[in-house]
């Protein structure tokens, strides 16, 4: 490593030494109660065989689905390696409890890109719109807070579900903490009981010592490559919540009358009983390092959301980098540290679900995979990079070398 830089890094790392050290405060929290699961569950060898055709009386993948719920303080738990992405198991969630006439009202502003065509903001086959479910979409307030006021004032006897995006996305808004989620529940529930609370918890799972399932929450979906397969399962997503909404989307998921009893888990409980053993952990790692990456970066003077010694709930770190070329110059140096695909130069390109070019630095053991170290924008001004993930600190430190040598090249 270039002198100059590492002992820049050493430096920040000095800085944010009381943050990193609040990281593995929650990691241990969040270790002991999955911990808590496993032994209540009483997880054995023959628990990892998994099944294949039907699925049926697959007693492993039961009582991980019970440790699970367990973990996020939920009634019960839908986690299945036929859900792809975190978009297909919130696809689930919506379609399981919506029925034609209903009302999606979405509390924290527009969603992530990819749900656009999901519920009809944009044209697309096979879209809630098309069920005849509208959706309506309340705005934060200037300063990223929810708008509780302008969302009691939207809410109807017609809406069925308030979703909430815990993370920014795409977007300029700070994640929602677990916290403030929790007070907007407790409103939602005191004025409109008839109503349904759901969460987008992808990149959130255990950076906080509690998940929105914790705190009132209904539904709450997410992907296991990202946070909560710990970095080793290969694919799958989740949906927890009630019991009576878990049968709902069990439903939607294989066929009504079969619902949860059916669904094989092939080669993949190991991996998805050891990613979750993992999860609190490898999680801790990638919070410890986008803390690092925020400290360096806005010393340097780049605009970074959260900032270094702001809370945090989400993986994903913002840094606005003003310039087209400067966003493929960082992408590219993220794409060149990661351990596959190091020489693979990213260009920005159409991608399905996005309405603008995205360029993606993910050199990835599996596609896709969030909690592995990545960063991904949208090609729009400001050309914003999002930045999250890193299995490992280490690995982080090393491209946080690099990304300076790109960016600021008067350390070097």
């Amino acid at each position: 490593m270039t002198n100059r830089i590492h002992e820049y890094i050493r430096n920040c790392e000095r800085d944010i030494a009381e943050q990193a050290e609040r990281v593995g405060q929650i990691a241990l929290t969040n270790q002991e109660r999955v911990l808590q699961a496993f032994w209540a569950n009483q997880i054995s060898q023959i628990d990892l065989q998994g099944t294949s055709g039907y699925g049926l009386s697959d007693v492993g993948r039961e009582k991980y689905e019970s440790a699970f719920a367990m973990v996020f303080g939920a009634e019960a738990a839908l986690v299945r390696p036929q859900i792809v992405s975190g978009t297909h198991a919130i696809t689930l969630g919506l379609f399981g409890v919506l029925r034609p006439g209903d009302e999606l009202v979405f509390a924290t502003g527009l969603p992530y890109d990819t749900l656009h065509g999901v519920t009809g903001i944009r044209d697309a086959v096979g879209s809630l719109a098309e069920w005849g479910i509208s959706t309506r979409v309340v705005n934060l307030r200037g300063n990223g807070d929810i708008d509780l006021d302008a969302l009691h004032a939207t809410i109807t006897t017609r809406t069925k579900l308030v979703m909430f995006q815990r993370s920014r996305g795409y977007g300029a808004r700070p994640a929602l903490t677990v916290s403030t989620l929790a007070a907007a529940f407790a409103s939602i529930k005191t004025f409109h009981p008839h109503v349904l609370i759901g969460v987008d918890n992808c990149y959130g799972e255990f950076v906080e010592e509690q998940e929105p399932s914790h705190v009132g929450a209904d539904m709450v979906m997410g992907s296991l490559i990202k946070n909560p397969g710990g970095g080793i399962a290969p694919t799958g997503g989740y949906i927890v919540g009630k019991a009576s909404v878990i049968d709902q989307v069990a439903a939607r998921l294989v066929a009504p009358g079969t619902g949860a009893e059916y669904g094989p888990t092939g080669p993949y409980m190991t991996l998805f009983y050891q990613g979750l053993f993992l999860a609190p952990h490898t999680v801790s790692q990638a919070v410890r390092g986008s803390i690092l990456f925020a400290r360096a970066l806005s010393g340097l003077g780049y605009d970074v959301s959260p900032k270094p010694s702001e809370p945090r709930t989400d993986l994903i770190l913002s840094v606005q980098l003003g310039d087209k070329d400067r966003l493929l110059q960082f992408c590219r140096a993220i794409q060149s540290t990661a351990p596959i695909d190091s020489h693979v130069v990213p260009f920005a390109d159409a991608m399905a679900g996005y309405e603008d070019a995205v360029v993606m630095a993910a050199g990835t053991f599996i596609q896709g995979a969030s909690l592995e170290l990545s960063s991904d924008a949208p090609m729009r001004p400001p050309y914003v990079a999002y930045i999250q993930g890193g299995l490992t600190y280490e690995h982080v430190v090393i491209a946080l070398h690099r990304v300076i040598q790109q960016i600021a090249p008067e350390l070097c």
